[in-house]
């Protein structure tokens, strides 16, 4: 395992890059403002799995397997703008549903936490991200690198999920105040919809 202090330098590092706002925070706050803190909150969770699932891949080596093939990264950030895209359209298009509240948000819930995965894993980015920082604070004297690898990401992963959830709680409580407003929750949808969308061309467009 690291050192104490080179541990220490880690978390310090890992804190600055998280309270930057990134592409997984825009969709948190997107899904907080448009559906409300628990949302935002599940949203939040979702990336999280999907983290902890490059961290697992990476400290396997297979992230080294995905960085060495330009044609596996382009695949892989084509997938998650199109899917970004299809989650921005459909919410543009979204009509009123007729279901029961109660019934509606249990559906939801679980579709957002199955997108919140989906959207992360689909992101090359995080891969990448992974692959660069984590070996940084990784010294092949302090035991098997792999541990290393899953120790650190796995403390990133928990950090992230307490930094995510803050951004979650801040767009959702602005959410809760406006409720009601039938102009906001007209320009929540379209909101939501066009982020998701241009988090979609930036994967494309900036991507490389």
């Amino acid at each position: 395992m690291p050192s104490l202090s080179l541990y220490l330098v880690f978390l310090g590092a890992a804190f600055a890059l998280l309270i930057t706002p990134g592409p997984a925070v825009l969709y948190i706050v997107a899904r907080s403002l448009d559906q409300g803190r628990l949302a935002g909150l599940v949203s939040a969770l979702g990336i999280t799995i999907g983290t902890l699932i490059h961290v697992s891949a990476a400290a396997l080596g297979l992230a080294a397997l995905l960085t060495s093939s330009a044609t596996a990264i382009h695949v892989i950030r084509y997938l998650g703008a199109a899917y970004l895209a299809y989650l921005g359209i459909t919410r543009l298009v979204a009509a009123d549903h007729p279901e029961p509240a109660e019934f509606r948000e249990r559906q939801k819930l679980v579709a957002i936490f199955r997108q919140g995965i989906v959207v992360n894993l689909l992101n090359p980015k995080t891969i990448l991200f992974l692959f660069a920082f984590l070996p940084q604070f990784v010294r092949v004297e302090n035991g098997p690198v792999g541990w290393q690898v899953f120790f650190l990401g796995c403390s990133l992963v928990c950090m992230g999920l307490v930094t995510d959830s803050c951004w979650a709680l801040a767009a959702g409580s602005v959410a809760t105040v406006l409720r009601g407003n039938s102009g906001f929750a007209r320009l929540q949808r379209y909101t939501a919809g066009m982020v998701y969308i241009a988090l979609g061309a930036a994967t494309i467009f900036l991507g490389s």
